[in-house]
């Protein structure tokens, strides 16, 4: 079997959709993206093309190897997240070929359902009780929420003040009964974090997300002093010798790597293995489209140590499509009282429809994530 096209489909609200095609009738999918520099990781995939084509689709391995280490600069974002779409399709053919599951091709399902957790509340989050209430009521027992805007190296006790008033509405109007995990989203710099981290403490939490950029992660040991909070990171990490050190230094208790970007169902099997030596949980990132979740949710199903999946149904990002749009299935992804099924189907379990895809493609999008100031003018972060 040999490799002899590879599509690429840039689709709304701000994804981009790989399509890999073979001599044996067989198509995989995957999702390479970085959120706001979709043509930037198109062109590496394209590049990585002249490469592929013709090469057996079967020896993922080996492909990687070489889209990683043939590279005398290697790494980054958008060569990362290039190689995980690849390798996403590429494993999706290969469980095709083999009529089962991913997760069978990797030792073999460990769980027989998945916890995942919803968004509320909006990159300004604001309405979060309301939003927690809803997604309640339609079973959902976990969701996230951004923990502030705009803030400054130092900046108003009021901004603190004001992300706890959120967290307490939610806890005032269901208790124990929702699961919250705060996302810093690497807006608050170190000093402002240890004083959002431990007045958030009462609230019990199931995790602070990203409390620092990944850049500033020795921040974490003196952070981790102010809260019994699990401390959640990874996002934008992007090889497992990235979360090596991580791990290492023992302050991070949920590492978060995301399938679309840190190099695919290989190379976060792995960094999964590796958490687990040290005794961390997983939550896959993952706010983007239904390959990416479907790629997630064959990992998690063989990960012991992944505890809950983000997915983006209904996500404030989601404008001109959403989650399920682009299957010819949408029940492939049934959640139920908080919890996914495990697919059956083979490869990725979903089947992409192509015809929506080329429709959406001639729509396409260049979406940008915001550019933020603070109160004195100077760039803050998104």
């Amino acid at each position: 079997m040999k490799i002899t096209g590879m599509h690429l489909y840039i689709v709304p609200p701000r994804w981009l959709f790989l399509e890999v095609e073979t001599d044996a009738g067989i198509t995989g999918w995957g999702e390479p993206v970085i959120e706001g520099r979709a043509s930037v990781v198109k062109t590496a995939v394209e590049d990585f093309s002249s490469y592929l084509i013709g090469k057996d689709p079967r020896n993922i391995e080996d492909h990687w190897q070489v889209m990683y280490r043939t590279g005398f600069y290697r790494g980054g974002p958008e060569v990362m997240s290039a190689i995980a779409g690849i390798d996403q399709a590429l494993w999706d053919i290969k469980g095709k070929y083999y009529n089962a599951p991913i997760y069978e091709l990797l030792g073999g399902r460990c769980r027989d359902r998945l916890k995942v957790y919803s968004w509320i509340g909006g990159d300004r989050p604001a309405d979060v009780r309301k939003g927690a209430e809803e997604l309640y009521a339609s079973g959902c027992t976990a969701v996230k929420m951004n923990a502030t805007e705009e803030m400054h190296y130092i900046d108003s006790f009021q901004k603190v003040r004001q992300v706890c008033e959120r967290v307490a509405s939610i806890r005032e109007a269901l208790g124990d009964q929702m699961d919250i995990g705060v996302d810093f989203h690497g807006r608050v710099h170190k000093s402002m974090a240890k004083v959002l981290a431990k007045e958030l403490e009462p609230y019990h939490l199931m995790f602070i997300e990203e409390p620092v950029l990944p850049q500033n992660n020795e921040a974490l040991r003196e952070i981790a002093r102010y809260t019994s909070t699990p401390i959640a990171t990874g996002e934008r990490m992007f090889s497992r010798w990235e979360f090596k050190n991580l791990l290492m230094d023992g302050y991070v208790d949920i590492i978060q790597p995301d399938l679309s970007h840190a190099g695919g169902i290989s190379e976060c099997k792995k960094i999964a293995a590796m958490a687990e030596a040290f005794d961390v949980a997983v939550a896959p990132h993952c706010p983007l489209g239904p390959i990416a979740l479907a790629a997630c949710v064959q990992l998690d199903s063989c990960t012991p140590n992944a505890f809950i999946q983000e997915q983006s149904l209904g996500i404030h990002y989601n404008k001109g499509g959403d989650l399920l749009d682009y299957l010819v299935d949408p029940g492939v992804f049934r959640f139920q009282d908080g919890y996914i099924q495990i697919p059956q189907g083979p490869g990725l379990g979903i089947q992409v429809d192509r015809e929506k895809v080329l429709a959406a493609a001639g729509i396409g999008h260049n979406w940008k994530n915001p550019i933020w100031r603070n109160y004195d003018g100077t760039v803050a972060e998104w």
